[in-house]
């Protein structure tokens, strides 16, 4: 298959998972999936996001989709300064736990502000080291 029919091909969801900005103004009026999640970094461009947005397809954010390892890198960061050795069921179960709690705030924030995932991801995000910012004292 061509690679640039690949992402307009039929079918329901679509995971653009290696290169940044393979989903853009040209083809994103084409693609045909309902559900976008980016488990590549940076995969849509804005003007894609838009063009999704008004097709009505849910784009869940790199930001969230690719959270998990990043936070099973802290996990391990986590036992190895205490010196504990997790199983595969403790690590997964609290991959769980942290991934539902952040999806959770991330619709909260959405809800609050009547946004897409993205922007309720970035806008947690950014209120989170805004606040933290604050907490140290340092000021904008």
């Amino acid at each position: 298959m061509d690679p640039n029919e690949l992402l307009i091909h039929e079918c329901d969801v679509l995971i653009p998972c290696a290169l940044g900005g393979v989903l853009n103004r040209e083809n994103a009026a084409a693609v045909k999936a309902k559900y976008i999640i980016e488990a590549a970094n940076h995969p849509t461009d804005p003007e894609a996001d838009k063009i999704f947005s008004e097709k009505g397809v849910l784009v869940l954010p790199d930001i969230y989709a690719n959270a998990g390892g990043v936070t099973v890198s802290y996990f391990e960061w986590v036992q190895n300064i205490q010196g504990f050795l997790w199983d595969e069921e403790k690590v997964n179960l609290e991959l769980k736990r942290y991934m539902r709690t952040a999806f959770k705030n991330i619709k909260d924030m959405c809800r609050s502000h009547d946004c897409n995932l993205r922007m309720g991801a970035f806008t947690l995000g950014v209120n989170r080291v805004a606040r933290a910012a604050a907490l140290r004292g340092w000021e904008a």
